[in-house]
């Protein structure tokens, strides 16, 4: 199958000059606060919001701010991938994946508001190094891009669970945004094996494990 140049909803072939402008446009949604919006509405909502220490919030809100920074890594892995991605289909299949990464973005940042606190400074860096990641495996071939994807997928689902037990067991309303993010995370890396995502080398995984520790840990302070 030969390549289609990248193209709008509507079916409208972009230009060069179009993609930059929709990148630009994506990356100030993701990182202005506020920018973004959710589809569906949060899982916090009906939760009830329990009492919590100034310790427990200030760790609860640091938990937040690293999940929220997962999920601007995420938005830029996938805009990276689909404007790399050779065949129409995997682009689609970036796409669809990175709308629903927005409603987790904004779950996030919502909470983040409620237990009055901030997102990452540093979420610019992060979203700068994660777009380049992402258009290099795009580049690299679709079969590895989807493999990279199923792997940022069950590395992602690794640390939801270790930050469902790290917070405060009276915190529900952040326990039901991160079990949702769970689900639909799972969904995502399963749907990019499925689609032919390959296995990565074990050298690869180790380093994107290890990127994810020191943006974890940058992102708990800063």
């Amino acid at each position: 199958m030969r390549d289609h140049a990248p193209s709008s909803s509507n079916g409208t072939n972009l230009n060069a000059l179009d993609q930059l402008i929709m990148q630009f446009d994506q990356a100030l949604r993701t990182l202005v606060p506020g920018a973004s919006t959710a589809r569906r509405t949060t899982p916090a909502r009906g939760k009830q919001e329990r009492e919590l220490t100034q310790e427990q919030r200030q760790h609860a809100a640091a938990l937040m701010r690293i999940n929220h920074t997962g999920e601007v890594c995420a938005q830029a892995l996938y805009q990276g991938q689909a404007l790399t991605a050779k065949l129409p289909d995997i682009r689609a299949t970036m796409e669809h994946a990175a709308q629903e990464e927005v409603d987790h973005l904004a779950w996030c940042e919502q909470r983040l508001r409620e237990l009055d606190s901030r997102t990452s400074y540093l979420n610019p860096l992060w979203y700068g190094m994660s777009f380049g990641l992402g258009a290099a495996a795009g580049m690299a071939g679709d079969k590895w891009s989807l493999g990279f994807v199923a792997e940022t997928e069950q590395q992602v689902c690794e640390h939801l669970r270790e930050h469902m037990e790290k917070l405060p067991h009276e915190d529900e309303k952040s326990h039901a945004v991160l079990n949702q993010m769970l689900i639909d995370e799972k969904i995502h890396g399963e749907t990019a094996k499925q689609a032919g995502g390959a296995e990565l080398p074990m050298p690869i995984k180790l380093g994107m494990s290890m990127m994810s520790v020191v943006m974890k840990k940058a992102a708990y302070r800063f």
